[in-house]
């Protein structure tokens, strides 16, 4: 069985020689980058199983550098490493596509059970599916796509995977919990707020297809649940 890819772009030679010799024990492949520009040349000929990017890079931010990795490859897995822990900081990387996000300092263990977390969903969400359809909604999983009212939708990874959850259960109420817990890598690092907001973006690309019809359904103190729409 081949071993999983894994990217490591971290600055600091300490954290790097660390995380890669845990990651190693665990049985990934590993390829370091101490800066971003070199792995976005080397994205343009390969692509790993998973990248860990530092927020705080020399050269780029983490953050730019996973909007051009995931333009490239937009279903990479990414966690992010930083020393930030400000709310805005984790909402704008989790916006952004990524799947994790670890706060400095961290324990090399705990990274390596996030990266094996996030291997372990992509398989479960690459598993073969049929073709669903939900009143107007058609989710083809093979396809990664979804479309309403005959027009495909535009989404992002996690906008496809959310919205995908609710159409497997129209009528189901979905708490923010139970939402982070299917879509989401690690819900105990992310926050309710993470939900909401892709919630609001998702409303926003199916009311730009149909603004007179609203299947995304809030529950006061409770969650969201998908209409027949």
């Amino acid at each position: 069985m081949q071993q999983p890819r894994i990217w490591l772009v971290e600055d600091e030679q300490s954290i790097a020689d660390t995380l890669v010799y845990m990651l190693q024990q665990e049985g990934f492949q590993v390829s370091v980058f101490g800066r971003g520009l070199p792995a976005l040349e080397a994205a343009a000929h390969q692509a790993p199983d998973v990248a860990i990017l530092d927020v705080g890079l020399p050269d780029i931010s983490g953050f730019e550098l996973c909007r051009r990795l995931l333009t490239r490859y937009p279903a990479l897995p990414v966690l992010f490493l930083t020393a930030r822990s400000d709310e805005v900081d984790k909402l704008l990387g989790l916006e952004i596509g990524a799947d994790d996000y670890i706060a400095k300092p961290f324990s090399p263990r705990e990274v390596c059970a996030r990266v094996r977390t996030v291997l372990r969903r992509l398989q479960k969400f690459a598993a073969p599916s049929p073709v669903v359809r939900v009143g107007e909604f058609v989710l083809d999983e093979q396809a990664a796509a979804i479309s309403w009212f005959g027009q495909p939708l535009n989404l992002t990874r996690y906008e496809f995977l959310l919205l995908k959850t609710l159409l497997h259960a129209p009528g189901r109420v979905f708490s923010r919990q139970q939402l982070m817990e299917l879509v989401w890598s690690d819900a105990w690092e992310s926050l309710d707020r993470t939900v909401d907001t892709h919630i609001k973006t998702l409303r926003a690309k199916l009311r730009a297809v149909n603004p007179e019809i609203a299947p995304i359904n809030t529950h006061r103190g409770m969650g969201y649940s998908l209409g027949r729409g």
